[in-house]
């Protein structure tokens, strides 16, 4: 597929205001197919498509001015569509005579005054049902003024009115299917009805189309290899008409337990944006597209697929439904002066038109108030759901009591407090209890102070623990499993990996150690220091969190005895660590003091009986107490 530029071609006059878009991005059109009406204070016309293909941006809006030479849409050309002349300038559209946008007939004339019967116009489909009607008999409308909205499967449009006058008889009525010709009003104006509110305005011919930059292609950005299934997009770092340099962030990508930014592999003008934030990715989706100041691409662009991979999702995911809280404006009877992609855009995030209020001319609602309104909305703190039947804990006015702050939980804070519950309410936790004597281990680990140093590794205790727990995993397979949906099967796995829980400024996440059994204690240190410095910069990747048997969840450098900490599911147990402490030990002629280590392992009774989990436990305080065991 190929993009070109369609730009205002020869229209007879130094200028125009656009006053209606025809098409919108996404569009399939045809040739000849209008692209926009433009008028000026002596005509009006239809611009129609030189080519046919689908629209990937407009780069023209109702109320601009323009000339010609600007550019008016990016297409996307059809792949049957005819190949361009062997000249490199860029095809422009050719004026057609325009119609007015509403069809009249004229029934009586009178000196001072007559009635016109406005008619539905030329719609682009057959038939389209009423969704609303904005006048009432007896209003006085001005010209361009909205009479109905027409809705149908695939698009929605204001009909305005073609003249000014008094409304003197309606004969539609909501939900009523209309197509082009039928009767929607009759309208009482005053003097004779001008002609050229039924004829057609003539305009000059069009003059050959202007040439276009030489050196421009439009290239397609798409999501590179993320290290992971999907993700969400959680920012936007650009928008469209920017000037982008190589490596400038595009997107801001986050999923369960990582972010990260997606840069851009060339240089450019972007020219559309094909993701929102909320939007679930994968590699391959396109991101951008983006205008390049070579004349042709010399190589696929870096980290995104050609065009011809990337494949257009059927449907887009639905917009969220934004509450309108008790407090907001209510709609009245009043009618919503709005054009059809404002109220399309409305309808997709559950916004009452009524409720926004217009900034655009004569109060008309315009996009960016809807924006607005929905980011006010989105603002404002929201009801969490514990979970499915669950009753939650209601809201309070905590302002009463002095001064308080409302801050949005991370994503990773709001995806780990739905897991902690699912898990908590899902799995029996039953949690057995324990202690290491690592009196002999600390004094190990102290004597390598040296080689530590030397190395630039240092060895913490949840070394020594990662490495007893993938031991322990090895000498009782039964805690290698997960319990599939189905409740009759289970999984048994042939690998050992290691989770760590880490805490960091956006939440706890949990890297995995792969193949911890095969790993020294150098190795596992290594591993470890490395996730928890790039756990504190959000840089951990999605799929070094995967893939886990075990965790551990260490607080043995904050304090504390035992605690029960939750099973991590798929998982079927994890081990909670906590402070070492000196106690007196009998060891069988007297007390001496020793280090213990407190352990505190739950577990899933669906999956691990009692007896095991205090045989698992028992062997982990056992290799720790002597970790010459680890090479048996």
């Amino acid at each position: 597929m190929t993009t070109e530029i369609i730009r205002v071609p020869d229209i007879g006059m130094d200028s125009a205001t656009c006053i209606e878009v025809s098409v919108k991005a996404g569009d399939v059109i045809g040739v000849d197919d209008t692209i926009l009406v433009l008028e000026s204070d002596k005509a009006s016309m239809d611009v129609p498509s030189p080519v046919a293909g689908k629209i990937v941006q407009l780069k023209i809006q109702e109320g601009d001015s323009v000339t010609e030479g600007d550019e008016m849409i990016y297409i996307e050309l059809a792949s049957d569509a005819s190949a361009p002349s062997s000249s490199a300038n860029t095809p422009a559209a050719a004026p057609a005579v325009a119609a007015a946008p509403v069809a009249v007939a004229p029934q009586a004339n009178a000196e001072t005054s007559s009635v016109t019967t406005v008619l539905v116009p030329d719609i682009g489909m057959d038939s389209a049902n009423i969704i609303e009607i904005a006048v009432q008999v007896g209003d006085v409308i001005a010209e361009e003024d909205t009479i109905v909205i027409l809705e149908s499967d695939k698009a929605s449009m204001d009909v305005p009115a073609p003249q000014g006058g008094e409304v003197i008889a309606i004969s539609v009525q909501v939900g009523d299917t209309v197509s082009e010709g039928s009767i929607l009003l009759e309208l009482k104006t005053a003097g004779s009805a001008p002609a050229s509110v039924a004829a057609t305005n003539s305009v000059a011919e069009p003059a050959a189309a202007p040439a276009a930059p030489a050196g421009s292609a439009i290239e397609t950005v798409t999501v590179p290899d993320i290290g992971m299934d999907s993700a969400s997009v959680i920012e936007i770092a650009i928008q469209v008409g920017d000037q982008i340099a190589l490596d400038d962030t595009l997107v801001v990508l986050e999923s369960d337990k990582a972010s990260m930014d997606v840069p851009s592999p060339i240089s450019g003008e972007v020219v559309s944006i094909t993701v929102k934030v909320g939007d679930t990715v994968a590699q391959g989706t396109q991101l951008i597209e983006v205008k390049t100041n070579a004349a042709a691409p010399s190589a696929p662009v870096v980290a995104a697929p050609s065009r011809a991979e990337v494949k257009t999702p059927k449907a887009e995911a639905p917009a969220p439904v934004i509450p309108v809280p008790a407090s907001a404006p209510v709609a009245s009877g009043k009618a919503v002066h709005a054009g059809p992609a404002v109220r399309k855009l409305a309808r997709e995030f559950g916004v009452d038109l009524g409720a926004v209020p217009g900034t655009g001319p004569r109060g008309r609602v315009i996009k960016d108030d809807v924006a607005g309104w929905v980011k006010k909305r989105l603002q404002e703190p929201q009801q969490i759901t514990a979970g499915a039947g669950l009753p939650t804990v209601p809201d309070q006015d905590f302002a009463r009591f002095g001064t308080v702050e409302i801050k949005e939980m991370s994503r990773i804070q709001q995806l780990t407090a739905v897991n902690m519950v699912r898990n908590a309410l899902v799995i029996p936790h039953v949690t057995q209890f324990d202690e290491a004597d690592v009196t002999d281990t600390e004094a190990f680990r102290q004597s390598l102070k040296g080689e530590m140093e030397k190395r630039g590794v240092k060895i913490s205790p949840l070394a020594f623990i990662v490495k007893a727990c993938a031991a322990a995993m090895i000498e009782f397979p039964k805690f290698n499993v997960s319990l599939m949906a189905d409740g009759k099967h289970m999984v048994h796995k042939q690998y050992v990996n290691i989770g760590i829980a880490v805490d960091t400024p956006n939440g706890l996440i949990v890297p995995v150690i792969k193949d911890a059994d095969k790993k020294s204690i150098w190795q596992i240190a290594e591993e470890i220091i490395d996730f928890a410095k790039r756990g504190r910069d959000g840089k951990v990747k999605s799929v070094e969190m995967q893939g886990g048997c075990f965790t551990v969840s260490s607080l043995g450098a904050l304090g504390g005895t035992a605690f029960t900490p939750i099973v991590n599911a798929p998982e079927v147990a994890i081990l909670g660590v906590s402070k070492n402490a000196i106690k007196p030990h009998w060891n069988g002629t007297e007390f001496v003091p020793r280090n213990f280590t407190p352990l505190s392992m739950s577990y899933d009774h669906r999956a691990i009986n009692g007896a095991d989990a205090a045989k698992f436990t028992a062997f982990i305080a056992l290799v720790l107490s002597d970790v010459r065991r680890l090479v048996l």
